[in-house]
C-alpha cells in the first residue's frame, strides 16, 4: 500500500453502516457474527500450525514462486488436482508428495519451497498466519460490494501476498503512521473527566470512570459507515477527511481484529477528536434508544447507570466535543493529581453483543441477511442485551439542542446572535405550550405526549411459521384484523385476515390500554428498495387525536433503520387526503420496473408514493419545526427592535429628482432589504451560444429527456396540436440555437419551459411524461444555476 490515504473510510449508522470484516459465512445473521468468525479462523490456523512439515510447504508452496534453474516465471505452485477456491485445509490429501509437477510451469512443489528448507517451525508456523489471511480477505474482496472497503481489502491482499514471498512481516506504507491525531480520543475522554468530576467524592468519581470505560469501549468496537453512505447521509460533510479516516480506521483497527498479522490498534488510541465528531452524534443516539428500549433487560445494578447517569455523561462530553475552545483536546491539558488514566480494556456492563440496534419487534423481526446484500460482518457492538421478541418500542426523546449540533452555515446573521437566541429557547419552559386545540398545534401533538405518559404503545408485530407462538402477539393480531375489517368494509374479511397473518407482512400496532386501536400492514421489499403499504386504518371512536400521523412517523422511522426508503400504496378516493397529509404523492420516485409484479393492483385505487429522508426523525419532527419557529419569531423581534429609529423624510424629490437608486433610501438596509437577483446576461454572443449549447446537450443527455427529443408526432397523440398551441421540443430548439436564434438566456429558457409546461397540460399527473417533466425540469433549472445565468 504506497499510500493509505488513497484506499477509504467512513462512518457509524448502526444497523446499517459499519464494515468490519468477518469471517467467510460468519455475517448475515444477528448475535456476535464478528467475534465467531474471529474465532472460526483462530481455529483454522491452530489446525494447520499443528499439520506435519509436509503438508505446511504444500500450502506455503501454493503461494511461492518457483526457484527452479531458467527464471520460471512462475509465482505460485497449482496443484493438478486443485481444491476449492479458496482453498481449505481440511480439504487436501494427507499425503503430500514434493515431487508433484505444477499445472503452471511443471516444475515441481520441491522446487517452489527450496527457499523454506531451513526455515524454523517458528518463522514457517507465521508464514501460514499469513497465509490464511490472504484467504481470508480474498473471500472478502469478493464479498464486499462498497467499492472504497474493496479497494482496502485488495490492497492488503496484495500486501500480505507479498509478505509471503518476501518472508517478510507485513508493514503497512503510508505518509503517517499511528497515532493520527493527538490527544487522542482516550486522552480526551480522561482530561473530560478531569477537567469536569475532580472535585467529585471518590464514589461517584468512580461511577464517572465507569461511564467513560463503557463509551470508549464502544468507540473501540464501533462499526463505521462507508464514505457513500456517509455521503448520502451527511452530503456536506468533510468527504476527503473521512474517506482518510475511514481507510486508516480499516487497516489498522478493523481488519487487524481478523487478520492478526497486521498489527491492530484501538481506535480510542490512534484516533483523535476529528473521528469522534464524525460518529458522536449518531452513536450517542443510538446508544440512548437502544438503552431505553431494553431497559427491563438490564441487570437492576447498572440501570440507573445506563438510563440516567449516561445521557448526561454523554450530553456533557458532547459539548466539549464540538466546542471550538474546550480546553481537553489541548496538549498541554494538565491532568489534575486525582485519579489517573482510564484503563478501557474491562467492559463495565454486560457482555458486548454485536447486533444491529433495531427497533424491537415480534418474534418474526426482519432477518437482516434478507435486507440486501451486507459486507461480511457489518454488526454494530451493545453492552446492552439482546432485546426480546415484541419487546415495547420506547418513544424517542425529544431532540436536544446539544443532538442536533451540524456545522452551521455561514449566512448575514450573526453567530453571536444566534447563539444568544438558541440559549432562550433551550429551556423548553421557555417555549410557550401550545393548546392542543390551537390552529398551531401538530397534527401528531396529541399522540407523541400520549406515548411519553405511557398511555399508547407501538409494536411491529407479525405472525410466524418457524417459531413458538406468542398468545398477546396472536391477540393482537386478531384485534388488528377486526379493526381492518370494520374500518376497511369493502375489503373482503378473509383477504384481511390472510394478509395480517401472512409471515411476509408485518403489522405497526397502536396499543391502548392493552387493546388495539390501530395499524399499518406493510410488506417490505429490500431487495426492490420499497415497502407496500397493505391496510392503514385507526378504530373509529379513536380518530381526529393525531393517531393516523404518529402511526406513520414511527413507520418511517422503522424504515430508515432498515434502509428502505420508499413507501408505495394503493389509495382509495377516502384515503388520498390522508396519505397527501403524510407526504405521499401520485409522482413515484421508484423505478416501474422495480415494483410491478411485486406489489397488489386494487381496481379504482391510486398509486401513490413517499420518499423518506433519512436525515429527519420523523416523530419529533413537528418539535423541531416548532422550535425553528420560536428562533425564527425571536430574531424577528431583535430585528424589529434595531430598526425602530425613524429617518426624516426625503426631500431631494424637492429638487427636482425624478428617480433614486432604491438602496439609497435611509434604513432600507438595516430592514434586511438587499437588491433583488438576477441573472447575468451573457453579452458575448459566442460566449452565450456555448454555454447553452452545453446545458441543452446535458438536458438531452439526461434519462428523462427521451419523450422530448423530437416533435410530437400527430399519430401518436391525436388532437394533440388542438391542445397545444406553441409546440416545441429539445430537436427544435437545437436547431434553433444551431441558427444563433437564443440572442439571449431568456429566449432559451422561454422555449425550454413551454416544453414542460406543454407536456402537463396535455398528459394527467399520473402519466410517465408528467413524471419525467418535472423531474427534467428540475435537472435544467439545476443547470442554469450551475452556469449562472439564474442566481441559486
Amino acid at each position: 500500500m504506497a499510500d493509505s490515504a488513497g484506499i477509504q473510510q467512513g462512518s457509524p449508522a448502526i444497523g446499517a453502516a459499519g464494515l468490519v470484516p468477518a469471517a467467510p459465512g460468519a455475517g448475515g445473521t444477528e448475535g456476535s457474527g464478528a467475534a465467531r468468525g474471529s474465532a472460526r479462523i483462530a481455529v483454522k490456523k491452530a489446525q494447520l500450525r499443528s499439520s506435519p512439515r509436509p503438508k505446511k510447504l504444500e500450502k506455503l508452496g501454493v503461494y511461492s514462486s518457483c526457484k527452479a534453474e531458467g527464471a520460471c516465471k512462475c509465482n505460485g505452485w497449482k496443484s493438478q488436482n486443485p481444491p476449492p477456491t479458496p482453498p481449505q485445509t481440511e480439504q487436501q490429501s494427507n499425503a503430500v508428495n514434493l515431487q508433484e509437477p505444477c499445472r503452471s510451469c511443471s516444475h515441481t512443489l520441491g522446487d517452489h519451497v527450496t527457499h523454506l528448507e531451513n526455515v524454523s517451525e517458528e518463522e514457517m508456523n507465521r508464514l501460514l498466519g499469513i497465509v490464511l489471511d490472504v484467504e481470508y480477505l480474498y473471500t472478502c474482496i469478493h464479498k464486499e460490494e462498497d467499492a472504497d472497503t474493496k479497494q482496502v481489502y485488495f490492497s492488503l491482499f496484495k500486501l500480505l501476498r507479498k509478505s509471503i514471498l518476501q518472508m517478510g512481516k507485513p508493514m503497512l506504507e503510508a505518509q503517517e503512521s499511528p497515532p493520527f491525531e493527538k490527544p487522542s480520543i482516550e486522552q480526551g475522554v480522561n482530561n473530560f473527566v478531569q477537567y469536569k468530576f475532580s472535585h467529585l467524592p471518590s464514589k461517584e468519581r468512580q461511577t464517572i470512570m465507569e461511564l467513560a470505560k463503557m463509551f470508549l469501549n464502544q468507540i473501540n468496537y464501533w462499526q463505521l459507515e462507508t464514505p457513500s453512505q456517509r455521503r448520502q447521509r451527511v452530503p456536506n460533510d468533510d468527504a476527503a477527511g473521512y474517506k482518510v479516516n475511514y481507510t486508516r480506521w480499516l487497516c489498522y483497527c478493523n481488519v487487524p481484529q481478523f487478520c492478526d498479522s497486521l498489527p491492530r490498534y484501538e481506535t480510542t488510541q490512534i484516533f483523535g477528536r476529528t473521528l469522534l465528531r464524525s460518529v458522536f452524534t449518531v452513536m450517542r443516539k443510538q446508544l440512548l434508544e437502544q438503552a431505553r428500549q431494553e431497559k427491563d433487560k438490564l441487570p437492576p445494578e447498572k440501570r440507573t447507570l445506563i438510563l440516567t447517569h449516561f445521557p448526561k455523561f454523554l450530553s456533557m462530553l458532547e459539548e466539549e466535543v464540538y466546542s471550538h475552545n474546550s480546553p481537553i483536546w489541548s496538549q498541554d491539558f494538565l491532568a489534575g493529581a486525582a485519579g489517573g488514566q482510564i484503563p478501557i480494556h474491562t467492559v463495565i456492563s454486560a457482555a458486548s453483543v454485536a447486533r444491529p440496534l433495531y427497533y424491537s419487534t415480534s418474534p418474526v423481526s426482519v432477518d437482516p441477511s434478507t435486507c440486501g446484500s451486507v459486507s461480511p460482518a457489518r454488526k454494530a457492538a451493545s453492552v446492552l442485551e439482546p432485546n426480546p421478541a415484541g419487546e415495547k418500542r420506547k418513544p424517542s426523546e425529544p431532540l436536544s439542542h446539544e443532538e442536533n449540533k451540524r456545522p452551521r452555515v455561514v449566512g448575514d446573521i450573526p453567530m453571536d446572535l444566534i447563539n444568544e437566541v438558541m440559549a432562550t429557547i433551550a429551556d423548553p419552559a421557555a417555549i410557550p405550550e401550545t393548546s392542543l386545540l390551537s390552529a398551531h398545534s401538530a397534527r401528531d401533538e396529541a399522540a407523541r405526549l400520549e406515548e411519553r405518559r405511557g398511555v399508547i404503545e407501538f409494536h411491529v408485530i407479525g405472525n410466524s411459521l418457524n417459531q413458538k407462538p406468542n398468545k398477546r402477539i396472536l391477540m393482537w393480531l386478531v384485534g388488528l384484523q377486526n379493526v381492518f375489517s370494520h374500518q376497511l368494509p369493502r375489503m373482503p374479511k378473509e383477504y384481511i385476515t390472510r394478509l395480517v397473518f401472512d409471515p411476509k407482512h408485518k403489522t405497526l400496532s397502536l396499543i391502548k390500554d392493552g387493546r388495539v386501536i390501530g395499524g399499518i400492514c406493510f410488506r417490505m421489499f429490500p431487495s426492490q428498495g420499497f415497502t407496500e403499504i397493505v391496510f392503514c386504518a385507526v378504530t373509529s371512536n379513536e380518530q381526529v387525536k393525531g393517531y393516523g400521523t404518529h402511526l406513520m412517523n414511527h413507520l418511517k422511522e422503522y424504515h430508515i433503520k432498515h434502509e428502505i426508503l420508499n413507501f408505495l400504496t394503493y389509495a382509495d378516493e377516502y384515503a388520498i387526503g390522508y396519505f397527501k397529509k403524510q407526504g405521499f404523492s401520485k409522482d413515484i420516485k421508484v423505478p416501474k420496473s422495480k415494483y410491478v409484479g411485486y406489489i397488489k393492483d386494487y381496481e379504482g385505487a391510486t398509486l401513490m408514493g413517499c420518499e423518506l429522508n433519512p436525515s429527519i426523525p420523523y416523530t419529533e419532527f413537528s418539535v423541531i419545526i416548532k422550535k425553528q419557529k420560536e428562533i425564527i419569531k425571536k430574531l424577528i423581534e431583535r430585528k424589529q427592535a434595531q430598526i425602530r429609529k425613524v429617518y426624516p423624510g426625503l426631500s431631494c424629490f424637492k429638487d427636482g429628482v425624478r428617480q433614486i437608486p432604491i438602496e439609497s433610501i435611509p434604513g432600507i438596509r438595516e430592514t434586511g432589504w438587499k437588491p433583488v437577483g438576477k441573472g447575468k446576461e451573457l453579452k458575448d454572443p459566442d460566449q452565450l451560444y456555448s454555454t447553452l449549447k452545453t446545458i441543452l446537450q446535458h438536458v438531452k443527455s439526461h434519462q428523462n429527456a427521451w419523450p422530448f427529443m423530437e416533435p410530437v408526432k400527430k399519430t401518436e397523440a391525436p388532437g394533440y396540436y388542438q391542445v397545444i398551441r406553441f409546440p416545441m421540443d429539445l430537436k427544435t430548439m437545437s436547431e434553433r440555437l444551431k441558427s444563433r436564434y437564443y440572442t439571449t438566456r431568456k429566449l432559451f429558457m422561454a422555449d425550454m419551459q413551454r416544453i414542460f409546461t406543454n407536456c402537463r397540460e396535455y398528459n394527467p399527473p399520473e402519466s410517465e411524461y408528467y413524471k419525467c417533466a418535472n423531474l427534467l425540469e428540475k435537472f435544467f433549472y439545476t443547470k442554469i444555476k450551475e452556469a449562472g445565468l439564474i442566481e441559486k
